[in-house]
């Protein structure tokens, strides 16, 4: 992930309103967000791939996937040190994003591994 110190992300103020609030730099958010993004589909696909060859079926695959969202969700607050804000500008950005994108990466990739080892 992208270090937000010295860019001006975190470590500037707006002083004449008032309001300390942070600015973060967009380019450093940007590229936050593809890690996610990418960890997450990453993670869906290698779980999709699991299920499909344990034999999951219905409700079973679906706890799968949710687990696997979770861990991915603890790793990359793990990897931030759990200073989440210095990094994102909402805390939820961690848990959600990228999370339905990698639902369609793991049903696709589920029901393609079940195919080939229980079907053919």
């Amino acid at each position: 992930m992208a270090a937000n110190e010295d860019s001006g992300s975190f470590s500037k103020t707006s002083s004449e309103s008032g309001n300390d609030l942070p600015i973060f730099s967009a380019e450093n958010l940007q590229c936050n967000l593809k890690v996610i993004y990418y960890s997450r589909t990453f993670l869906s696909i290698i779980g999709g791939v699991i299920a499909g060859i344990l034999g999951l079926t219905g409700l079973m695959g679906f706890v799968v996937y949710f687990l696997i969202m979770a861990l991915t969700s603890l790793g990359l607050a793990a990897k931030a040190k759990f200073s989440i804000n210095s990094y994102f500008d909402y805390w939820n950005r961690i848990v959600f994003e990228g999370f339905l994108g990698g639902l369609m990466s793991f049903v696709l990739f589920w029901t393609f591994a079940y195919d080939i080892v229980h079907i053919f």
